[in-house]
């Protein structure tokens, strides 16, 4: 019995509570909850989603994520994120990216690349402090002409004044939360920025994971309820312009049935999309009523904006973009 990408006796990563093993040798996964113990195939969704929930603690306890650069910038993402923020960016085609969180500069680099190579978009980066040598990194880069640095707490007034006077009328804003991940100060950026998200956008809330990784080497005790989650799921009850909804996967061949799509709900916990697909609709009788009611929902559900978390996503598996996801009233 072998465990993904190592060689020997099978070793137990803990999640939590869970204990789970990945027997290549079988093509299972086992999950071990106290006295329970379920076995999964590597092929089904419930199996892939165990199997990446270890996948993001594994991730985290080893600082995989800092091992990643962009045209030159050191970048602090998960590459199956960048992959999802490119299919959301595309997609949206936003006029302007605002991203609170600037550290080396990579992620700026790699929208301001993005839209480069569409010809459109510009990007705002928002820091606390912008050391002087990732400054200087970034205003030589050839993608800076797509770029406007703002140093300042991006909770200040004055430093969010700053940011929608950038923002001309009508020009679609795409926002990307990746500064302080404390529940406090995130719902204080999404109350601050909600007004520059338009319907169908998205306000993209990073380091979904960090409930998931609570325990592991560099957490606090609180990262159980003090995190962008938490923040993102508060924000969604009091502004009913946004919901908390998993991007659309332009690309999915696998795992058919909609079973990745309900992998990465249930364990990014991205919430429940309202009106979203009725497998009863073509239904005659009382069904196609109910259809009909959830279909008119799902059309005021496109009314509003979006939020979803980042980092640490995987498809079809454990919690991502260091945080999930959730669009706001017409932006996430």
């Amino acid at each position: 019995m072998k465990r993904a990408g190592f060689c020997g006796p099978p070793k137990a990563y803990k999640v939590g509570v869970l204990i789970t093993i990945i027997d290549e040798e079988r093509g299972e996964v086992v999950v071990r909850d106290g006295d329970k113990e379920v076995r999964h195939s590597l092929s089904t969704a419930e199996g892939f989603a165990a199997a990446s929930k270890a996948w993001v603690r594994a991730t985290w306890d080893s600082k995989y994520v800092y091992s990643f650069a962009w045209m030159g910038r050191p970048i602090i993402q998960l590459p199956e994120d960048m992959i999802r923020l490119q299919e959301v960016i595309y997609a949206l085609k936003p006029d302007v990216l605002i991203e609170t969180g600037v550290a080396h500069g990579g992620s700026l680099i790699f929208y301001a690349s993005l839209f480069e190579a569409m010809g459109h978009g510009r990007v705002i980066g928002i820091d606390i402090e912008i050391r002087p040598h990732n400054r200087s990194a970034i205003e030589a880069h050839p993608m800076k002409k797509r770029i406007e640095l703002i140093e300042g707490s991006s909770t200040a007034p004055e430093v969010v004044d700053q940011v929608k006077a950038l923002v001309k009328p009508g020009e679609k804003a795409l926002v990307v939360l990746d500064s302080n991940h404390t529940k406090g100060h995130v719902l204080d950026e999404l109350r601050a920025y909600a007004d520059l998200v338009p319907v169908g956008s998205y306000i993209v809330a990073t380091d979904g994971i960090m409930e998931q990784v609570a325990g592991g080497p560099r957490t606090a005790e609180d990262w159980t309820w003090n995190n962008p989650k938490a923040a993102a799921h508060a924000f969604v009850e009091e502004d009913k312009r946004f919901v908390i909804e998993e991007p659309a996967f332009p690309f999915n061949e696998e795992l058919r049935g909609g079973g990745r799509r309900e992998a990465c709900r249930r364990l990014r916990a991205l919430g429940r999309r309202r009106g979203g697909h009725d497998p009863q609709r073509g239904r005659r009788g009382p069904l196609a009523a109910r259809a009909a009611g959830r279909r008119r929902r799902q059309v005021e559900h496109h009314r509003r904006r979006r939020v979803f978390f980042g980092r640490g996503r995987r498809r079809g598996g454990g919690g991502g973009l260091g945080g999930g996801g959730a669009r706001l009233g017409g932006s996430e």
